[in-house]
């Protein structure tokens, strides 16, 4: 999945069935690994944020072998007399920065949490400042076609993914092929052991409720508390899950459509917006729609659906309207030849494949398979179904080895009850996986639903964001089955208390 400049404004704003673990995070006892304590001092970039990092093994089975450093952050609990523990936050991706995320956690988290909790944010392993997965730019910008029409081409998109693979290893080192949850797994339970915590409770995003879901599997005994918000089901199989994708991003859509029918700020109110948009994008296929004010820079119709699934993030459906009427007025004008670019040496951070890969048993192994995928996509999805959130996860394992960490049934035997929270209508994490993970893990969850708009529950409304810190503080869960009623406006749906100034980090993925 491409990495994207988007901010968690976007979010307020980047998966066959495999029965058994073959994952070799789990394999090493927790004792076979002492980790040190962590050395806080404030950091560099936000002195009132205290900073560290912790040395631990890259392959958790071979705990002596090659190490690398974790990056953390904390925020110390703002009232010492009533601290409670830490709460280890994750934001997901995977490629999202912790860190960044412990930065902005006056934005993200309410004042109450905020006196009683250590907020303790991390870069997952191969994400920023924790020994990142980079890999060559020029190669990630050589990708062949990802709707191959012949087996060779199918045969050419699996060569170029392990071309990429094995260019990622060569920059980046091993982390690369240990960069599952099951490894981050291991990684968050030695910061919990760094930090002399006998039990943590954790908040994981989008991404981050798979690795809170497996944390809860391996070391639910250690956990005080998990909110996860925004899920992700680990339990199903490669073709529900492009269903799932694909349905989520055009239930968007459809919003969209459905505000712009009765809104006079959206700038498609009154036309009719699906054929709007279907013209919009056979002319970007067709190359005749361009940046305003620069008709040498072509649109193409990928970064019309991506620029349309990210503003559904918030939503943001004012700014879509408009973004989208702009680039319908302009025309492009044929650049004058140039050479070609010389290739250079330049990289961009690529955590993205290499964690979701080895996390999620999805490979086509022929073009029928694949092409099978896409037209499903396409039936479920007409107008998104280009969204790179569910197009990545099909072309972007295409003949790579087998994962590490493939699907399974989730199970929480031996964790505190766990509160989901989803938004009705997310157009990346849809309600139907937090509906499936729910029904997977009844009794050990308790499922809470936003009857809203955009990706990210806790930040929506006073409704949601208290009852998940009664349930952080105090361990009361609501009722299963609780809903909280949408925001008066689906633009403007973060509560007075949670803005703010603060930077926020960057989105990858989900």
């Amino acid at each position: 999945m491409r990495t994207t400049s988007r901010t968690f404004g976007v979010l307020v704003a980047a998966v066959a069935l495999v029965a058994g673990m073959t994952t070799t995070a789990s394999a090493a006892p927790e004792g076979d690994f002492r980790p040190a304590p962590v050395d806080w001092s404030p950091c560099p970039e936000l002195p009132e944020v205290e900073c560290g990092t912790l040395r631990l093994p890259v392959d958790w089975s071979r705990p002596r072998g090659a190490k690398f450093d974790l990056a953390l952050a904390r925020r110390k609990a703002t009232d010492p007399a009533k601290r409670i523990g830490s709460l280890v936050i994750h934001p997901g991706g995977p490629g999202t920065s912790g860190v960044e995320f412990a930065f902005a956690a006056p934005g993200w988290f309410s004042p109450r949490l905020a006196e009683r909790f250590d907020i303790i944010g991390f870069d997952p392993r191969g994400v920023g400042r924790s020994s990142p997965i980079t890999c060559s730019a020029d190669l990630v910008a050589r990708r062949p076609s990802t709707y191959p029409t012949t087996q060779a081409g199918f045969e050419a998109l699996g060569r170029y993914n392990r071309d990429l693979l094995a260019d990622c290893r060569a920059r980046s080192g091993p982390v690369v092929d240990h960069a599952d949850s099951r490894s981050v797994v291991e990684d968050i339970d030695a910061l919990r052991r760094a930090l002399g915590e006998r039990k943590i409770s954790y908040y994981g995003l989008s991404y981050g409720t798979l690795v809170g879901q497996q944390y809860a599997e391996r070391y639910g005994r250690n956990l005080r508390a998990m909110v996860g918000d925004s899920n992700l089901d680990h339990g199903t199989d490669a073709w529900k899950f492009n269903e799932g994708t694909a349905t989520a991003s055009e239930d968007s859509f459809r919003e969209f459509v459905r505000w712009c029918d009765t809104t006079v700020t959206c700038a498609l109110h009154g036309r009719d917006v699906g054929a709007f948009w279907d013209d919009l994008i056979a002319r970007a296929d067709r190359g005749e729609i361009s940046e305003p004010g620069d008709p040498t820079r072509p649109v193409t119709a990928d970064q019309i659906v991506d620029y349309a699934l990210l503003s559904f993030y918030d939503p943001s459906w004012t700014q879509l309207s408009h973004w989208l009427v702009a680039r319908a007025e302009t025309a492009t004008a044929r650049p004058a030849d140039a050479p070609g670019a010389a290739r250079t040496d330049e990289v961009v951070a690529f955590p993205f494949i290499p964690t979701f890969c080895q996390d999620w048993q999805i490979r086509p192994r022929s073009l029928r398979e694949y092409t099978s995928l896409l037209r499903r996509a396409d039936e479920l999805a007409p107008h998104m179904s280009r969204a790179f959130l569910g197009h990545q996860v099909r072309h972007g394992c295409v003949g790579l080895p087998d994962a590490t960490n493939p699907q399974q049934r989730p199970r929480f035997d031996g964790a505190p009850k766990v509160l989901l929270l989803n938004n009705l209508h997310d157009p990346s994490t849809g309600y139907g996986w937090a509906k499936s993970l729910h029904r997977q893990t009844r009794p050990d969850t308790v499922l809470l639903t936003y009857e809203g708009w955009g990706h990210g529950s806790y930040i929506r409304t006073d409704c949601v964001r208290d009852t998940a810190d009664r349930y952080l503080i105090s361990l009361r869960t609501p009722a299963d089955g609780t809903r909280c009623a949408p925001a008066e406006s689906p633009e403007l749906p973060i509560p007075t208390s949670a803005r703010t100034t603060a930077p926020r980090p960057v989105r990858t993925g989900w």
